[in-house]
């Protein structure tokens, strides 16, 4: 095998390994969200899992196109209705550390391809994939109103700075994250 035909696969692989090292770290991803503003505020960027998928999600819209946003509040707010409610989705908290790889997935895939990317399917993969995550929080909130208000405007900022900073990056830095995301995601699931 040339290196040439290695090179590619370098950094993603690094990157992969760098994170397989996080997989020892203890769970913190879902606490209880209940603690007000501040709290919630500071929730997106307190686990790991969130944070991610949170960049991932800038990232299919920087990739993709803005419109995948929309797709993504309706799963947040489905996501947490139908968890406040009761609701209960057997294996979620896999299925949340799935859903950081299937927004690299989605970018590589769409990437790869070639053609232009199916809006609705895309959507519905990051609507499902951030729906996860905001039914695991409907389930866990006491229902206050300033936790909801914090953890929204600190999910939009993480959505909207890593949707600003890639959009304008070069593509090469787009596909680094989406493959950063696709191994993370997978390691989150099986640490």
């Amino acid at each position: 095998m040339r290196f040439s035909t290695v090179r590619p696969l370098l950094l993603p692989v690094a990157a992969g390994l760098g994170l397989s090292l996080l997989s020892g770290l203890p769970a913190q991803a879902h606490g209880i969200a209940d603690a007000g503003f501040s709290s919630g505020f500071s929730h997106p960027i307190s686990g790991l899992d969130h944070l991610l998928l949170l960049v991932g999600v800038g990232g299919v819209a920087a990739f993709i196109g803005s419109s995948v946003l929309l797709f993504a509040l309706v799963g947040a707010v489905a996501g947490a209705v139908i968890g406040s409610l009761g609701g209960d989705l057997p294996g979620a908290e896999l299925l949340a550390a799935l859903a950081v790889s299937a927004t690299g997935v989605v970018i590589l895939a769409s990437q790869r391809s070639g053609r232009s990317p199916r809006l609705g399917l895309i959507g519905t993969v990051v609507a499902l994939a951030i729906g996860v995550h905001a039914l695991l929080h409907g389930q866990e909130a006491s229902g206050t109103a300033s936790w909801w208000l914090g953890a929204a405007l600190g999910s939009t900022l993480v959505v909207g700075g890593s949707y600003g900073l890639l959009r304008q990056a070069h593509t090469r830095w787009t596909l680094l994250v989406a493959s950063v995301l696709a191994v993370a995601g997978v390691v989150l699931a099986v640490a």
